[in-house]
């Protein structure tokens, strides 16, 4: 295992009651000193084991400064702040100064997820961590129990959807820097809200990436979609290891983040003999043992291998949840999605039953999308370790004009959607605006300064869509009106349809958590039936006395289902078709078992035994 201090930060410059220990890794350095601007003094480090250059200094909070490596200034790529942007001087933080309030903060068990993945920039008008804050209470009434926001990680200029971070310590100026995502986590556990950062690991972006002026952070033995392929397992992955190691626990640690979610796993070569997100889960632990905190790591991955998500005891890498994009592919294909570019391997409401059963739906079949037989069973892995969603910042993003399921379907469809989310065994996520039938793209964007950048960008984005086929241009990713366009506007949730649909999620979760059937997430205590002939699909769970029984109808018909052979009466739950939220026809209120049931099209029928 990486030499890592759990309890502390050890590596850039670790700034407490006015003296600073400093640290930097530049292993084929001849000469390294940092320049403070305030103070104008420029200090010497000393070359220590394995590359370490250390030294201290007596200086003020939010000096400024840069590292002198062999006669060339760099930022520190371990800063905590960068206020003027990725080229500029790194600033001295104190990570320990905020007075954190929720010391009887408890992160809830993962099964109490409802997530909610956002954007800084673009979920307020104001673009910043005080923005979000000021909608806790509003997504606290929605229900809500966990935000996700996109990584923060300090990207190029202003506007970035995070995954071109260049310093994964820093936080995004623009969005407050990091005081102010601290005020943010402990607002959020003072009204009872989890905080879940997106961070990444996989690569990093093209501009203002300082790494390799320091050291061996990346390996030609690999290739990502963005290039070489982070040094986990070359020479000098060690300190390369330990960099990650210590990020990730740092957000865990002095910004209180209740849970990372790794961007795109898959995309980590790794084959030393303990993979790197095995030794961040143990490195995790211990921190949690030391803090007496629960911490929690999900990741995003494109493999169905369940080896990442089965636990260390058992060989597997420990991680705690994954996103699960079958599920997303199978259900927009039931609501008629075109079946283009990843879309042609699934089959509509057969596939979306499988996701309901068995979380992959290729679990070692053949994948003619890919060519081969991919995955494997994730038979042995419970319901809280998936993550599920009708649309989230990829899948909106991945399309060339940015469409939300709002631009794309009906209402009606927009709601079932909804519904096949909220009724499933895993964890419900919605991506911002969703819950309103929010009319605002979410597009690609960036605020690079480097005209070739700019251009190679604007050329990858066209190319990225040839096999969806849209017609059409891509919007201008350096644009600021494409940043604006994604903008969401608040002031529709006062009109209608957006107040109907607020009022319908708002619902559909309350009843999640009201019955032990949907919220406890027991994926054996599970049934499901379709009848491919008229899109229809029947979903039962159960859990002690109560049985609950979900009908969904994705075809543009009324359709005519059986009621499943039960025993009692069952009393509607749920029904979105209802006038109460913009339907025209209601269904029964109460049905006994093997009777007709009329469902009305792209609709959710929900049933339920009276004894709760």
């Amino acid at each position: 295992m990486s030499n890592v201090d759990i309890a502390k930060r050890t590596l850039g410059v670790d700034y407490k009651h006015g003296k600073a220990n400093i640290i930097v890794w530049a292993p084929e350095a001849k000469k390294v000193s940092i320049h403070f601007y305030n103070s104008n003094k420029t200090i010497d480090l000393q070359l220590k084991e394995r590359g370490y250059w250390q030294g201290t200094a007596k200086v003020i909070e939010n000096d400024t400064y840069k590292f002198i490596v062999d006669g060339k200034e760099l930022p520190d790529v371990v800063s905590l702040s960068q206020p003027e942007g990725v080229h500029g001087p790194s600033a001295v933080v104190d990570l320990n100064t905020f007075k954190w309030t929720d010391q009887q903060w408890v992160n809830p068990a993962l099964d109490n997820y409802i997530i909610y993945e956002l954007h800084t920039g673009t979920f307020t008008s104001e673009g910043t961590f005080a923005g979000i804050e000021s909608k806790l209470d509003y997504l606290l009434e929605c229900g809500i129990t966990a935000i996700e926001i996109m990584p923060v990680a300090q990207f190029p200029g202003n506007r970035n959807w995070g995954y071109d971070g260049v310093f994964p310590f820093a936080v995004q100026n623009s969005y407050g820097g990091p005081y102010e995502l601290q005020r943010l986590v402990n607002t959020c556990h003072e009204k009872g809200m989890t905080i879940i950062l997106d961070v990444v690991y996989n690569h990093m972006g093209p501009e203002g990436n300082y790494l390799n002026a320091y050291g061996s952070y990346f390996t030609d033995k690999y290739k990502t979609p963005w290039g070489d392929a982070i040094n986990f397992d070359d020479a000098y992955c060690d300190e390369v290891r330990k960099y990650f190691i210590e990020n990730a626990l740092m957000w865990f640690r002095d910004f209180h983040i209740d849970a990372l979610r790794l961007d795109a796993v898959h995309a980590i070569k790794d084959l030393s003999h303990k993979h790197i997100l095995q030794e961040i889960k143990e490195c995790t632990d211990k921190l949690s043992s030391l803090t007496g905190r629960k911490y929690h790591l999900i990741i995003e991955c494109d493999l169905n291998d369940n080896r990442y998500i089965t636990s260390i005891d058992e060989k597997g890498y420990g991680m705690d949840a994954q996103w699960t994009d079958e599920f997303h592919h199978a259900l927009r294909v039931a609501a008629g999605n075109e079946k283009t570019g990843y879309y042609e391997d699934f089959n509509g409401i057969p596939d979306l039953a499988k996701a309901y059963k068995d979380a992959y739906v290729y679990d070692g079949i053949y994948s003619i999308y890919r060519h081969r037989t991919f995955g494997n069973k994730a038979s042995g892995n419970e319901g809280p370790q998936f993550i599920v969603f009708s649309q989230n910042h990829d899948q909106i993003g991945n399309r060339m004009l940015g469409e939300r399921t709002s631009m794309l379907l009906s209402l009606e469809m927009q709601k079932l959607l909804a519904g096949a989310v909220i009724i499933s065994p895993y964890l419900p996520l919605f991506f911002m605006g969703e819950e309103w039938s929010a009319p605002q793209p979410f597009q690609y964007f960036i605020s690079h300064t480097d005209e070739d950048l700019v251009a190679a960008v604007r050329k990858g984005r066209k190319n990225e869509f040839a096999s969806f086929h849209n017609k059409g241009e891509a919007p201008d990713p350096q644009a600021e009106e494409t940043f604006n366009n994604c903008k969401l506007r608040w002031d529709l949730i006062a009109q209608e349809p957006h107040k109907t649909m607020l009022r319908y999620y708002t619902a559909l979760i309350t009843l999640r958590k009201k019955h032990p059937a949907l919220h406890i997430l027991n994926r054996k205590q599970l049934s499901v039936k379709v009848n491919k002939e008229q899109n229809t699909l029947v979903l039962r769970r159960w859990h002690a006395k109560q049985s609950i029984v979900c009908f969904l109808n994705f075809s543009s018909k009324r359709q005519h289902i059986p009621f499943p052979t039960l025993q009692g009466n069952f009393i509607k739950l749920f029904d979105s078709a209802s006038p109460d939220w913009g339907g025209k026809v209601a269904a029964v209120e109460l049905i006994s078992s093997a009777a007709q049931l009329e469902i009305q099209p792209e609709s959710l029928l929900i049933y339920g035994t009276e004894n709760v």
